[in-house]
């Protein structure tokens, strides 16, 4: 991958998780850059974000995966700055005709209608209350929501029909939605999860190079909880010898800083993810890719990855029974195994809009 005909030289893609512009696999056309000819140096700038807008038909997307808690998601954003070269979301950018490797973090895709979209389709006479998921694929609170508050927006809609959710982010833009975070979670509608994949902030800034630091997320899991938001420290996702020692550390981090619940999903590397993980260790951890590839490969039958249901997110075998042994214990130890309640759906409601028919009853 760092030879690729679409490698990007280091000093052009500072503070960027991939290496490389690899096409899409639903492209008909392979794309490759070349010099053009001409014998005049050319100055290359470092890459830069671009963010262009969508106006999407739908905006709530249903799922049906019995490896997942919730049937229903929304994504403000396609692709994501964080830039964290594990992300099983980068192959989504392939539907867009975009790289999942650089693409997936400069050329991003915001939907700035998306509060009215939502607030739409929870109207539908149609529409049945179940807990709705935010962050599942792109983060909501990367650095393009500061200015856009997409998110804030959708959360504004949220709070008027009192509808349950979950967040899931490293984002630490989500403490300025406090507000109205901690008025959902006194209804028991919110939940939020922080992931902490690591507490060595030189490895997160290689592996997450826009996202937080590690310390920076723990100050938002601590300002979460203080408010009376319940807040899980996600140890996600768990890399074989290279983050995996830290297990423990990252949950008593997370209980430290008043996470009451706590999750872990091992690394996964779908489609075009596993070249641009193998290229990033090559780069970063050139002694460790092969040790780090042989303990993913035997929980996944010999491939990099396998998508099987109920397999995917821990893999199986000796190395992955101890993981979970380990999160077991340290989780009981720490108060961090017991069920959260559930995210009530009782109270949802659909507010009155101005000119409605106001009820008799």
């Amino acid at each position: 991958m760092t030879d690729s005909p679409r490698s990007v030289a280091p000093e052009h893609r500072r503070a960027r998780g991939a290496a490389s512009r690899e096409t899409g696999r639903f492209e008909r056309l392979h794309y490759e850059d070349t010099h053009d000819g001409w014998e005049i140096e050319e100055e290359l700038v470092p890459l830069r974000t671009e963010i262009r807008e969508e106006r999407p038909r739908s905006l709530i997307n249903y799922v049906r995966s019995p490896d997942l808690p919730f049937d229903r998601t929304i994504n403000p954003y396609r692709g994501c700055e964080h830039g964290c070269i594990y992300c099983f979301a980068r192959p989504s950018h392939a539907y867009l005709g975009l790289s999942p490797g650089l693409d997936f973090e400069t050329r991003l895709v915001a939907r700035p209608e998306a509060p009215q979209m939502l607030e739409r389709e929870l109207r539908a006479k149609r529409y049945k209350v179940a807990p709705l998921a935010i962050g599942t694929n792109t983060d909501p609170y990367q650095p393009a929501e500061r200015d856009r508050r997409i998110m804030r927006g959708c959360l504004e809609v949220l709070r008027n029909f009192r509808h349950p959710l979950a967040i899931v982010t490293k984002g630490a833009l989500v403490e300025r939605d406090i507000d109205i975070l901690g008025e959902m979670a006194a209804e028991g509608l919110v939940r939020v999860g922080i992931s902490v994949t690591t507490l060595d902030a030189d490895l997160a800034r290689k592996m997450e190079p826009r996202a937080p630091s590690p310390r920076r997320r723990l100050a938002a899991i601590r300002r979460l909880s203080a408010a009376g938001i319940p807040v899980r420290v996600m140890a996600s996702p768990i890399v074989p010898a290279l983050s995996d020692p830290e297990l423990e550390r990252i949950l008593e981090a997370g209980a430290e800083a008043g996470a009451t619940a706590a999750s872990w999903i091992m690394l996964r590397l779908p489609l075009e993810v596993a070249p641009l993980w193998r290229a990033w260790l090559e780069e970063h951890y050139p002694g460790r890719a092969a040790r780090v590839m042989a303990r993913l490969r035997e929980m996944h039958g010999g491939q990099d990855y396998s998508a099987r249901w109920h397999h995917r997110m821990r893999g199986e075998g000796p190395y992955a029974e101890i993981v979970a042994q380990r999160f077991d214990k340290a989780a009981r130890r720490l108060g961090l195994d017991a069920e959260q309640p559930r995210l009530r759906c009782d109270l949802f409601r659909v507010p009155a809009r101005a000119g409605d028919q106001l009820s008799l009853f």
